[in-house]
């Protein structure tokens, strides 16, 4: 499908020009290890909340998002709500821990609580996590968009092209070039969005009622019958709290702009704005899918249907939009990754055992370590087109995977009992239930959906770590503690707090607009 005019390609050129440009105003030269990490912890809250945006807004959800609305309704966008209230926690109540414990990584609060085992466990895993499925998961859809705009282009090249672009940048600017270039790139996303949305109501007369009338109405409510394949009302309640909390809050992909601010204040608000953006896709990406149920009836599959408006509505100039909105959103979500997977190698693996290496050596590394995984990246990327779906590649491996994770983080932040013994007993308890539910699953002997599998994970998880204690004993210094009290540190100011409770009840008048 070749719908690209010139005006496009022109377009187009001149995004990834002053991508190139920002990136090049912004990056220092050779930068330390804090400056090319943590973009020497200076950041803004306006960089980080649309940092925080455009890199979650990957190539899958700008095409995923109005495919699965076609397919299943707007109960899709039960995600994007979810993580709205998730930032707004982590806005009031985990970031002034992240930001008072001037930590670098997320694994190391874990380390100060338990022991650097833990910290190595979740800094692998989410290593495993940030290569495998962020990085090369946005290469691969990214990949497949870009083909449907340019046909004759092959998979493989297309993803080593990609990466190559995100990956260089990242690797000479480090975190700042990422945050800024992100800025870019979340405006670029939400200005093509917002025309193509009212391109799209435009066929429907800029009139809800006529929406509904022509719709089905089971594809309008975000909540769900127990029985519903795509997401039953009790995951959502149960399972994406979870999901949410992991990605939002532990994963250094995204965490790592937080750790970058200036001070508490900053972070809180740079969270909240982050959160007041995720209510956005229900509108922007979300309903024009489900318009194009009435749309569009010839559709093979519901990945296309974003493509398929562009090609019906956008006029000339608005295509090349749009493919730089998603160029954007790959490299968003590319160099994020990169970035974020050499902090956890140099940080949690490097340093500690060569613990007199300078910073300048320490950059270095962390340059040559983002080079290396980007080609891992993009490597392993044309390997997904032979798994059954990217989304379910990307959510059953979250699903299963992280539940443990954040188990043992929420007991070792609420607990003043659990050992690190136990704690490492249990999160290895809890992977191999996990292990044992998901090949039971593929081999059709269980079918729960993934989200519910995410909550009983968790569940599983906490008996086992009490369990562990009971058997393995063990006590817990005043040290490791006091690695968690909020007591300790700085609370949010009062600004974030009234504005988490603003956000709050908002995202509840929304979700009860579309119940």
């Amino acid at each position: 499908m070749n719908v690209l005019h010139t005006t496009d390609y022109v377009i187009v050129a001149v995004y990834l020009l002053v991508v190139v440009a920002v990136c090049v105003r912004v990056t220092r030269k050779n930068p330390d290890a804090d400056e090319l990490f943590l973009a020497g912890r200076t950041l803004g809250a306006g960089v980080i909340g649309l940092s925080l945006f455009a890199s979650n807004i990957s190539s899958t959800t700008l095409i995923g998002l109005p495919g699965a609305a076609w397919s299943t309704g707007i109960s899709v966008a039960n995600y994007e709500w979810m993580a709205a209230l998730v930032l707004v926690f982590t806005a009031v109540f985990v970031a002034p821990v992240l930001i008072g414990r001037r930590i670098t990584t997320v694994p190391e609060l874990l380390e100060q609580r338990f022991d650097a085992r833990l910290r190595r466990y979740l800094s692998a895993t989410s290593l495993i996590l940030s290569v495998l499925l962020d990085t090369a998961g946005s290469l691969y859809a990214g990949a497949l968009v870009v083909m449907l705009f340019v046909p004759g282009l092959a998979l493989g090249p297309t993803c080593a092209a990609l990466a190559v672009f995100a990956g260089l940048y990242t690797a000479a600017g480090g975190l700042r070039a990422v945050a800024y270039t992100d800025v870019l790139q979340s405006l670029v996303l939400l200005i093509g969005s917002v025309i193509l949305f009212a391109l799209v109501f435009a066929e429907f007369d800029y009139s809800w009622a006529e929406v509904t009338a022509r719709v089905p109405a089971e594809k309008l409510s975000l909540i769900r019958p127990l029985d519903d394949p795509a997401l039953p009302w009790l995951g959502t309640l149960l399972g994406l709290p979870i999901l949410g909390f992991y990605y939002w809050t532990m994963n250094q992909y995204v965490c790592q702009r937080l750790l970058g601010a200036r001070d508490i204040g900053v972070a809180g608000r740079g969270a909240l704005i982050a959160a007041a953006l995720k209510l956005l896709p229900l509108f922007l990406m979300v309903l024009p899918g489900v318009m194009a149920v009435a749309l569009f009836a010839d559709l093979e599959r519901p990945d296309t249907v974003f493509p398929r408006l562009i090609a019906e509505f956008a006029p000339p100039g608005l295509a090349g939009l749009m493919l730089a909105g998603l160029l954007a959103a790959i490299m968003s979500s590319v160099d994020s990754a990169l970035n974020s997977a050499s902090t956890l190698v140099i940080c949690d693996f490097v340093q500690p055992r060569r613990p007199k290496l300078d910073t300048k050596a320490l950059a270095r590394l962390g340059r040559y370590t983002t080079l290396g995984l980007m080609i891992i990246a993009a490597l392993w990327a044309p390997a997904i087109d032979n798994f059954p779906g990217l989304f379910a590649y990307l959510q059953q491996a979250f699903a299963y995977v992280t539940p443990p994770l954040v188990a043992v983080f929420a007991a070792g932040m609420l607990s003043t009992r659990l050992s690190a013994n136990a704690a490492l007993a249990g999160l290895l308890s809890g992977h191999g239930v996990s292990a044992v539910w998901f090949l039971a699953t593929q081999l059709g002997w269980l079918d729960v959906h993934f989200t519910i599998v995410a909550f009983v994970l968790l569940v599983v998880t906490l008996v086992a770590c009490a369990l562990w204690q009971l058997i393995l004993g063990g006590t817990v210094t005043a040290g490791q503690l006091a690695s968690v009290d909020a007591s300790r540190v700085e609370p949010a100011p009062r600004i974030v707090r009234w504005g988490a409770v603003a956000l709050t009840a908002m995202t509840a008048l929304l979700v009860i607009a579309f119940w």
